[in-house]
């Protein structure tokens, strides 16, 4: 119960919000606000999802759902999670946890015989990536520029710019892909 407290509290000062103001938005006393925020009193669930909406965040949030993940900094192979598959045969797995203050996205994307990276090495947003080849043999076009990089190469590169790799070997290729958040 104390961490729902600490965090609605949090949540509630990063917005600028008085516990007034929050009960107001509500529809609950003050006095329910700081004893919730004092872990004095645990709110219902319905006054969690509404505290939750009121301070634009989730209930898992405010419960601290995502914590234990963020803390963890180990991801085993056999637990990956596979973010993107697309039809010629790649795929890319996440490397690391759930972190909301995360600032880089590592992946691993793996490469079937002569397929390529269309719908895998996406970004909607302008910024950086870096990647390193772990195996195999890929043609890189940045920007109608046209590069070969063998296993122990990297490449850096803005995502705004028009890019495809393409596996040129003849057997399966991986490459750690790194995308700098915004």
């Amino acid at each position: 119960m104390e961490g729902i407290g600490k965090r609605v509290k949090s949540r509630r000062e990063s917005l600028d919000l008085q516990v007034k103001d929050l009960s107001n938005l509500i529809g609950v006393s003050p006095s329910l606000i700081s004893q919730i925020e004092k872990s004095k009193s645990f709110p219902s669930l319905v006054t969690l999802k509404k505290i939750a909406d009121a301070l634009n965040t989730t209930v898992g949030e405010l419960i601290g759902e995502n914590e234990a993940r963020s803390r963890n900094p180990v991801v085993r192979e056999d637990k990956r999670k596979i973010v993107k598959h697309n039809d010629k045969g790649t795929s890319s797995y996440l490397l690391s946890n759930y972190d909301p203050a995360k600032q880089m996205e590592p992946y691993v994307i793996i490469f079937k015989k002569h397929s390529d990276s269309k719908e895998i090495m996406t970004s909607n947003y302008p910024s950086q990536e870096f990647c390193f080849v772990l195996e195999g043999i890929f043609e890189v076009s940045v920007d109608k520029k046209k590069y070969t990089l063998n296993k122990g190469d990297s490449f850096y590169f803005n995502s705004n710019l028009p890019h495809i790799f393409i596996n040129i070997s003849d057997e399966d290729a991986s490459l750690i892909w790194v995308v700098k958040l915004n």
